[in-house]
């Protein structure tokens, strides 16, 4: 596998740069982006008791340090608030749970926090967790499919609005075909490379860290590109955010934390995501180091409404979004870099 710029190094400088992150300084900062406005809510609100329903993920690492270190519970226990955590599966599950109310707060890639946003569901973005190259293409080791113009025709694995599905259409495009070129079978990630495995589908348009995974025990990567992956996004229902956004604070607080224990303690958090995943521990440590960038700012801002405005038409090429109108009503209301911008590390003990 060609490794991305997401090395060591930059986990390790990282740990020095946060406090530079927080002040929204470098790429993805709030400045001349249409963000949605900071909570209407006093600014005092103290929450009193109830539970924050919040996503952990596989994809999302930090919320593994998060959960895993007990970070909220501790930041929570003198409001008598109880953290309920709610495994996702995939960024189209985290939407559902959102969309729902079972969750407050939920982890997914940039593209299906726009495609649920346009399609009406009421979530802001409060956070940036990384900046993934998590999605590629990949076929069977002995697979006689070397190019993905060999995949016209072909029976194809991918998660629908998920970041792999997109992925898929946009490496179709590049490479001149289209979804009327293949047959996509729209199953869950895991059950995406068990297709593959056992011969269902011809290739998989995969997500870590699975995917990482498959590339060592039988799986050839047939293509990435970091460019059409887009970021990980910590998105809250708005209701959350208006009726209780000093917990919103406390939950992207806990979040800078973890960003800055992650890029010091790579083998740990590597550790966490090994265990979960029931993956191997130099996988795992591949994903984080390799293909995980945590050294971003975690304030919303310009560079992700770049990523969106280019998959944004896609949407409506693909009929998951009915206008155009549409996905430009939703870039400029999902984003709220409030919290983030106000976001302080060091309120979260260990």
């Amino acid at each position: 596998m060609r490794k991305t710029p997401f090395g060591i190094a930059a986990l390790v400088a990282g740990a020095t740069s946060v406090a530079l992150l927080l002040s929204g300084c470098v790429a993805g900062e709030s400045s001349g982006a249409a963000a949605a406005p900071a909570s209407a809510a006093p600014s005092g609100t103290v929450t009193e008791g109830g539970t924050l329903n919040i996503d952990y993920a596989t994809y999302n690492p930090l919320s593994l340090v998060i959960k895993n270190n007990g970070w909220l519970e501790q930041a929570l226990k003198g409001q008598n608030i109880t953290v309920n955590w709610v495994k996702s599966a995939g960024s189209n599950k985290a939407n559902q749970a959102l969309l729902s109310g079972a969750i407050d707060v939920g982890s997914t890639a940039g593209s299906a926090a726009l495609l649920a946003k346009a399609n009406g569901s009421g979530i802001q973005v409060i956070d940036i967790f990384s900046q993934p190259n998590w999605a590629a293409l990949v076929v069977p080791a002995n697979s006689a499919i070397k190019t993905v113009a060999d995949l016209k025709g072909k029976s194809i694995a991918a998660t629908k609005g998920t970041d792999p599905y997109f992925f898929l259409v946009q490496a179709l495009a590049a490479n001149g075909l289209s979804l009327d070129d293949v047959t996509v079978q729209n199953l869950q990630h895991a059950d995406g490379w068990a297709a593959l495995q056992n011969g269902s589908v011809d290739a998989w348009s995969g997500l870590d860290p699975i995917l990482s995974n498959a590339l060592t025990t039988g799986a050839t990567e047939l293509y990435q590109n970091v460019d059409f992956n887009s970021y990980g996004f910590l998105n809250a229902n708005e209701s959350f955010v208006k009726a209780k956004p000093d917990v919103a604070q406390t939950v992207v607080n806990a979040y800078e934390h973890a960003r800055a224990w992650a890029i010091s303690n790579p083998t740990e958090t590597a550790g966490y995501l090994a265990t979960e995943a029931a993956i191997d521990p130099a996988v795992a440590t591949t994903v984080i180091t390799d293909r995980t960038n945590l050294d971003v700012s975690p304030v919303p801002g310009d560079a992700q409404l770049s990523v969106l405005k280019t998959i944004g038409p896609i949407f409506v090429q693909t009929g998951d979004v009915a206008s155009q109108d549409l996905i430009d009503t939703a870039l400029t209301t999902i984003e709220n870099p409030t919290f983030a911008e106000a976001a302080d590390p060091n309120a979260i003990g260990e």
